[in-house]
């Protein structure tokens, strides 16, 4: 059966996924009404777990080393509750060969060697090469589904990666290659990005191992 996270632990843990953003953003990723999300910022931000910023003309928020110390607490005893047969586990070594490839595909999409410059950048004339790249995410976009099917029969916090991914894909492949690899919005890599780092969070992954035990 699957489980709905708790609204504190949404919310911190859409801080942590979103790195930095306005509490209109950290709401919506939390699945929060907008009065909530403040109020749980302001009770967060009086425990030393998140933190205001600004930034130029940007302001938002941000977690800090309390507060990731704290989701990570949140998720482990959520995780331990919620999925005692380690299904999240499972689904996140299914997720690494996919991730390589994403990785890949991401690369090439941004760098097209050249004869002399071996980083070039792509300036995407080259549409047959890219339309083999566009097939390659395709491809990932049809084994996401399933995986993310299963995540999200343990925790309905991981719903929506799929589904935003297509979305981004297909604005890709409708003449909009920004949507394959730019930050600033919800494009494949953003969504795929955040993806990775809600699996590594509620497994209590670092990030910079390579090659963690229990997950080769």
């Amino acid at each position: 059966m699957t489980r709905q996270s708790t609204s504190r632990l949404r919310l911190l843990h859409a801080v942590r996924l979103l790195g930095f953003a306005d509490g209109a953003a950290i709401a919506a990723r939390a699945g929060s009404s907008p009065g909530e999300a403040a109020d749980l910022l302001e009770e967060a931000e009086s425990r030393g777990w998140v933190q205001r910023l600004s930034f130029a003309d940007l302001e938002g928020w941000s977690l800090t080393d309390a507060g990731r110390t704290e989701n990570e607490r949140q998720l482990a005893i959520e995780r331990e509750s919620a999925d005692p047969s380690l299904r999240i586990a499972a689904a996140y070594r299914e997720f690494l060969p996919l991730n390589a490839r994403l990785l890949r595909a991401v690369t090439d999409w941004q760098i097209s060697p050249t004869a002399t410059d071996a980083f070039a950048s792509n300036d995407h004339s080259d549409g047959e090469r890219d339309g083999r790249i566009l097939s390659e995410l395709s491809r990932l976009s049809e084994e996401l589904t399933p995986l993310a099917d299963r995540l999200s029969g343990v925790l309905v916090r991981f719903s929506g990666y799929a589904e935003r991914f297509a979305s981004a894909l297909d604005k890709a492949k409708g003449g909009q290659p920004a949507w394959v690899d730019r930050t600033g919005i919800d494009s494949c890599h953003r969504v795929w990005f955040e993806l990775h780092e809600d699996l590594l969070a509620t497994l209590g992954v670092d990030r910079r191992d390579t090659n963690p035990d229990g997950f080769e």
